[in-house]
């Protein structure tokens, strides 16, 4: 799963520069240590936040970073569209359209 920097953070798409600060205090505080109680590092994912900040505080690189965002959906949702579009014309749609066989065969396992 690809996380965003609004996932990063805990935030809406929408949120003000307010929430955002807000936001950022509040997840910084939880990783303040740098690792969990067990021992596991979290380097990694406080410069995500770090990163996630920078980005959605500028609100040049928060509108690119939307835009990308964005376009990236549209680009998913195109392709889940033409897979599904691929896949529909294969199921029959009717009992009818089923071989006889394997009514025959549901029949009997319905019964």
């Amino acid at each position: 799963m690809n996380y965003t920097h609004y996932d990063y953070l805990d935030l809406a798409p929408g949120a003000s520069t307010a929430r955002i600060e807000a936001a950022y205090a509040q997840v910084l505080q939880r990783f303040q240590f740098g690792h969990t109680d067990a021992g596991q590092d979290l380097s990694g994912l406080v410069r995500m936040i770090h990163s996630a900040y920078r980005v959605l505080s500028d609100p040049e690189a928060r509108r690119a970073y939307d835009e990308q965002l964005a376009h990236e959906a549209a680009l998913a949702d195109a392709e889940l569209k033409a897979l599904l579009d691929a896949q529909a014309h294969r199921l029959p749609r009717y009992a009818q359209d089923v071989p006889a066989a394997l009514r025959v065969v549901a029949n009997q396992l319905a019964a």
